[in-house]
């Protein structure tokens, strides 16, 4: 028996032997392991986008969606509950004019009718308080939004905000000056029910300032926010356009050639002073403003600089460099006994493609692009899509890397829309949009700087998780 027992525990030991010899084996000889690739976010087609004009009376609407779109879909014009128009079909310029006194004019796309959805307004007065060309992008909900340009000295400016969301908003508005931040009595902060849109008087919450940085950032909730100046003295009126986020580069495009005032406006959103180095970028090159490369910008304050010699009366863009985020943009004042003025601000690069819903040429009226590639040199297709009639062809635009070129629209009988896409090889290419008209005593215009097409959305990968679920 005891010997039986032996030979047991023996064959257990030589069992155990072998299966160490074998995993030893396959330990030396597995394969090494390769990391799973982190999953990235995916583009889909954007398919829900809600804009909102913010003061439209007695002002031309456009609306359209790019040319091309294959899926169903509608957008649906809505002012103070009241539907003015629904649409379907992409490649389809809408424009209007909206009656005075219209609320602001809200434009909910669904489907194909999203993916590139672009709307803008645009008055035109040739007397008045008001007179001059004034245009603006109209805008999506958003949590923060940056305004660049004249103060309460200098201007009536008027706050228009709205919240189109199914939610309350608390908004609170900071404005920067020459002199630094400013805190109003109330504190800046807002309460907007669903639906519901306020103007708000700049100078109620800042009085002295000559020029100004407006923060509009929401703590809950999101808002559209937008900004008229009607310059003191006649001296014309436009929208100030929605500035780049803060960043250590900034590139300011569209600044329309000609005669008048250039005037750039740098603010710091730090509490901390920074340097400015500023390059102007121009048909001719790049090159630093003799005298004037570099601006010092006070911790949470506006500071400016005069460039009326310094681009020459050129079609130009700025790129601005700094070691703390700023924003900027660039006030420019039109020739003749009475003057206009219009806005251009900091942007982002068109990588998507651009838009802008409302061009005017023909006769005294006159639309043009300013292109600039302040990198790589830039490639893009120009598509013109007009309200009436067959569109013409596309056409090609090369830009040289580190220069700015004008690009005048074809005449049009009728106002239209136009696309620009970023060809392959291209680098990237900020722009603009500047369209004026001669009428009596001086020219009117207005600017727009090219924002991203809003035509894809960038979804989180999704996995499975039991985080998912926890509280």
């Amino acid at each position: 028996m005891k010997s039986l027992i032996e030979n047991r525990f023996g064959l257990l030991v030589l069992v155990l032997v072998a299966l160490a010899a074998l995993y030893g084996v396959a330990f030396a000889t597995r394969p090494k392991a390769v990391a799973a690739p982190v999953p990235g976010a995916s583009k889909v087609p954007v398919a829900s986008v809600t804009t909102v004009c913010p003061d439209p009376g007695e002002a031309v609407v456009g609306v359209v969606t790019p040319p091309g779109g294959q899926d169903r879909g509608a957008a649906t014009l809505a002012a103070g509950g009241k539907t003015l128009a629904t649409l379907d079909t992409p490649g389809n310029l809408w424009n209007e004019k909206v009656p005075a006194k219209s609320p602001p004019l809200v434009v909910t796309a669904t489907g194909g009718m999203a993916a590139g959805l672009e709307t803008a307004q645009t008055r035109e007065e040739t007397e008045g308080a008001h007179r001059g060309l004034a245009g603006v992008r109209c805008t999506e909900p958003v949590a923060s939004t940056w305004l660049v340009g004249p103060g309460p000295s200098a201007a009536d400016v008027t706050l228009y905000l709205t919240n189109a969301d199914l939610s309350p908003a608390i908004v609170e508005i900071m404005v920067y000056s020459g002199e630094g931040p400013v805190v109003a009595d109330s504190g800046g902060a807002f309460a907007l029910k669903p639906g519901q849109s306020r103007t708000i008087k700049v100078k109620d919450l800042a009085s002295s300032p000559l020029v100004m940085a407006v923060e509009v950032r929401t703590g809950s909730g999101r808002v559209t926010a937008a900004a008229r100046a009607i310059m003191n003295g006649g001296r014309g009126v436009d929208w100030l356009p929605v500035s780049a986020a803060p960043a250590t580069r900034v590139v300011v495009p569209g600044i329309p050639g000609g005669g008048g005032k250039r005037e750039l406006l740098v603010a710091s959103v730090t509490e901390t002073d920074t340097l400015v180095e500023v390059k102007a970028l121009t048909p001719d090159g790049t090159y630093a403003l003799k005298g004037r490369e570099l601006i010092e910008v006070p911790a949470g304050s506006v500071a400016t600089l005069d460039l009326s010699t310094g681009i020459g009366g050129q079609p130009s863009a700025l790129v601005l460099t700094s070691d703390t985020p700023i924003v900027a943009g660039v006030i420019a004042t039109g020739t003749g006994e009475r003057s206009d003025v219009a806005f251009t601000a900091g942007a982002t690069p068109i990588d998507l493609g651009s838009m802008v819903a409302d061009n005017r040429t023909g006769g005294k009226r006159s639309s043009r692009l300013l292109l600039t590639a302040p990198d790589a040199a830039g490639k893009v297709s120009v598509q013109v899509v007009p309200s009436k009639g067959e569109a013409p062809p596309p056409f090609e635009v090369n830009i040289t890397g580190s220069r700015t070129r004008e690009v005048k629209l074809p005449k049009m009988g009728d106002p239209f829309s136009v696309v620009v896409l970023p060809l392959p090889g291209s680098g990237p290419v900020y722009g603009g949009r500047v369209m004026d008209e001669s009428v009596k005593g001086g020219l009117a215009l207005t600017a727009q700087p090219l924002a991203p097409a809003r035509l894809w959305a960038l979804v989180p990968p999704i996995t499975e998780s039991v985080a998912t679920v926890l509280p």
